[in-house]
């Protein structure tokens, strides 16, 4: 009897090198994330968690190290890569003089798929966003939670099996973050996996079942997220890994 094929992690990273200048923002970063997996890459800001995801996406010219996505190599097959994914940035890369039917029929043309399954993909999505009502309306008018779940609908249009997210609920109200957190489990549902970065600990702890720890552009600690907790609170453990400065009581005492 023949052993199934082995499955291919949807995102492998190894030994990114990436300098600015003179600063040097990814330094041999590695990390593999496990399919169907909720993947939270926190940091503090400037740690290169950006960087790492525009890495992926081939946003960024990188001066050494390897990414694969679904098995594709960035450095030799883009195109492929491209096509497995789905990407909302931060700051979101939207068409501001479309509306949002508008601007999903553009990227489904540009994704080369047949304009009746762009048409029905986009209801479906904007009504599970709640965005029906407003998707006539040019993106320009929208706010700030519109534009992400517009974002958002557009990235899962073509139903990748990476979704990369940086930021996502970056000032987003309760009420639009539930309907996004819910589109994000149906993805995973169907077999889709997510990796977003985000600052807001509470956040991924909720949401994450796997946790990347990046500092000074290196994984600094990776695995299931309950157990980098340890039993605490993800906050705390990320703090020990990356260290804090506490503030001198002698040190703006005026604010006593």
């Amino acid at each position: 009897m023949s052993l199934p094929p082995p499955t291919v992690a949807p995102l492998q990273i190894l030994g990114l090198h990436k300098w600015f200048g003179s600063t040097l923002a990814l330094d041999g970063l590695s990390l593999e994330v496990p399919a169907g997996s909720c993947y939270g890459l926190v940091g503090p800001n400037g740690s290169g968690k950006s960087t790492t995801l525009r890495s992926v996406i081939g946003l960024v010219r990188l001066d050494g190290g390897t990414v694969r996505v679904c098995g594709h190599d960035i450095a030799t097959d883009l195109r492929s890569a491209r096509a497995a994914m789905g990407v909302v940035l931060d700051p979101l890369q939207l068409f501001e003089r479309l509306t949002a039917r508008e601007f999903l029929v553009t990227m489904g043309e540009l994704r080369g798929m047949e304009p009746d399954v762009v048409t029905e993909r986009s209801e479906q999505l904007f009504a599970a966003l709640q965005l029906t009502d407003d998707a006539g309306r040019q993106i320009a008018g929208y706010s700030h939670g519109m534009r992400k779940k517009t974002a958002l609908a557009a990235a899962l249009l073509h139903r990748p099996r990476l979704l990369l997210l940086d930021e996502p609920f970056e000032g987003v109200d309760p009420v639009s973050a539930r309907s996004m957190r819910s589109m994000l489990d149906r993805f995973r549902t169907g077999g889709g996996t997510v990796v977003f970065s985000s600052h807001v600990m509470d956040l991924v702890e909720r949401l994450c079942d796997h946790v990347g720890v990046i500092h000074r552009g290196r994984v600094v600690a990776s695995g299931p997220t309950d157990v980098l907790r340890g039993g605490r609170r993800l906050e705390d453990a990320f703090i020990d890994v990356v260290g804090a400065s506490e503030l001198d009581p002698d040190e703006l005492a005026w604010l006593a």
